[in-house]
């Protein structure tokens, strides 16, 4: 019985941080979701055009339409994300954005977006990599600076599979539920202000 006692005194004490995971979520998606964004809009011809070509593209219609789409849900979704208004409402798109992504771009090349030949989701391609990039080293070992170009970490060899993609995609669904989180978001304030929260 003293176990339960504490235990939801515990749960007590948690109630006055449950906006902190929300916060993390929102604080960690931003910065990742604006960069797309802003990548989208920088190059919005050439992105248009891998949108729209049908034979080294995503052959979607509207390619203008689609990039503009994708692009301003990203910016200013993430824009909303960092002060949590309209989280859950801009966590939508958001996701959605995410699972085309990552249906559309990433699953034919599985689950891992860096190369590992050790992981056991190792596709072909991922395989085949360890000779690549052994390859690689190789040359710049031969031919170039080898300890300046490593300074900052190892090269490694980008799979570009769903991985990130799906995990941005769980980490909005979060947000769809648990909302921008108690003290930590405008919604709550807002919320608290209309009597709701």
């Amino acid at each position: 019985m003293q176990f339960v006692n504490l235990y939801q005194k515990f749960l007590s004490m948690l109630k006055y941080g449950e906006g902190l995971a929300p916060l993390a979520l929102r604080l960690y998606l931003a910065p990742v979701l604006m960069q797309a964004g802003y990548n989208k809009l920088s190059h919005f011809s050439d992105t248009a055009a891998w949108f729209g070509n049908p034979d080294w593209g995503l052959g979607l219609p509207f390619p203008e339409v689609m990039v503009a789409l994708a692009a301003g849900t990203e910016f200013f979704g993430g824009a909303l994300l960092v002060v949590g208004l309209a989280t859950r409402l801009i966590s939508i798109p958001l996701a959605f954005t995410m699972f085309v992504a990552a249906f559309s771009v990433h699953i034919e090349n599985g689950w891992l977006a860096i190369a590992d030949p050790s992981s056991w989701l190792a596709n072909e391609n991922v395989l085949a990599s360890a000779q690549k990039l052994q390859q690689a080293k190789e040359i710049l070992q031969e031919n170039g600076n080898y300890e300046w170009l490593t300074s900052s970490g190892n090269f490694v060899i980008l799979n570009n599979g769903i991985e990130f993609a799906i995990t941005y995609l769980f980490m909005l669904l979060a947000l769809v539920f648990m909302g921008g989180g108690r003290y930590t978001s405008l919604d709550y304030y807002i919320a608290k202000r209309n009597g709701i929260a």
